[in-house]
């Protein structure tokens, strides 16, 4: 993959001289960190051999509600933040119970989360978007440090973080473990109910963070935001070498597949390719990935 990125980076530049610049770069890492957040929850999910589908939607019900008390306490960028984390943490926490206490299948629990989370985005607005939001809201998104803006390095960090959490606790080897095989695992002692409950919450919060991000960016809420995100996270994960059956890929390889993505993104719209091209580009690509990584495991068995 890093082969890949470099040779599309590779033409890209070829192709077009205004992607090769240090603005673009900037551009294309801005629109990556909204997908990093949700990207790095679903790695979690998927080590353990589940699957998030409800993160779009809790990144609109997220931004719904930032925005709802923002404009109910102008001039306090906190309280927004935390409301739209909580209530992506309270949409992750009945994942989790419903998957881990209950036993229903993740497609099918998220699933459900995906429809509800949507529609009480749109109650909570009264079927509209929320707007003239106070200009401090926007602050959270745009603000910049050291050239960077706030989700970029917010980007960074949970990369960073999370992978040395994957790579050097106990908590990153038992869900491994769970992916891997629950059944060793429990006999293991490792609390299989705790580890899957922690990733869904973990997911939900982090797209509730993405949602109050992306809210602040464009300083209004939607009920639609986030729409569809929930499939580039999944491909970006699977993409950076993650199985679906759970137990293998690292958040290195997601941030990789996460970047080409993006690149992709970007440099097809430099070169004014249509977005239904790129749809399919796309889906070339993750159904490539997955078949490489069967052919992958099919060669080590």
């Amino acid at each position: 993959m890093v082969i890949v990125l470099l040779l599309v980076i590779a033409f890209f530049a070829y192709r077009s001289a205004r992607f090769g610049t240090v603005e673009n770069a900037t551009t294309i890492l801005v629109a990556a960190a909204p997908f990093a957040l949700i990207a790095l929850g679903q790695t979690l999910v998927i080590l353990t051999g589940g699957i998030d589908l409800s993160v779009g939607s809790v990144i609109a019900l997220s931004s719904m509600s930032a925005a709802l008390v923002a404009k109910a306490t102008p001039g306090q960028i906190w309280i927004p933040v935390l409301v739209a984390v909580l209530v992506g943490l309270a949409a992750g926490s009945v994942n989790g119970f419903v998957v881990s206490v209950m036993k229903v299948p993740p497609f099918i629990t998220t699933l459900g989360m995906l429809t509800l989370a949507s529609g009480l985005a749109y109650v909570v607005g009264n079927g509209a978007p929320i707007n003239g939001l106070p200009t401090e809201f926007g602050a959270i998104a745009n603000t910049k440090f050291l050239g960077l803006t706030i989700p970029v390095i917010l980007m960074i960090v949970g990369i960073v973080g999370l992978g040395l959490v994957m790579r050097r606790t106990a908590f990153g080897m038992r869900v491994y473990a769970v992916g891997g095989n629950p059944l060793a695992a429990r006999i293991a002692g490792v609390k299989t109910g705790r580890v899957l409950f922690s990733v869904y919450a973990i997911s939900g919060a982090l797209a509730g963070l993405s949602g109050v991000m992306l809210a602040s960016r464009v300083i209004t809420g939607s009920p639609t935001l986030g729409q569809g995100y929930e499939l580039d996270a999944i491909a970006a994960v699977v993409i950076g070498g993650a199985s679906l059956l759970g137990g293998r890929g690292t958040v290195w390889g997601t941030a990789l597949g996460l970047l080409l993505i993006q690149t992709l993104n970007n440099g097809l719209d430099i070169l004014t390719v249509p977005a239904y091209w790129q749809d399919v580009i796309k889906g070339v690509l993750i159904v490539s990935a997955v078949a490489v990584d069967v052919w992958a495991a099919k060669r080590r068995r």
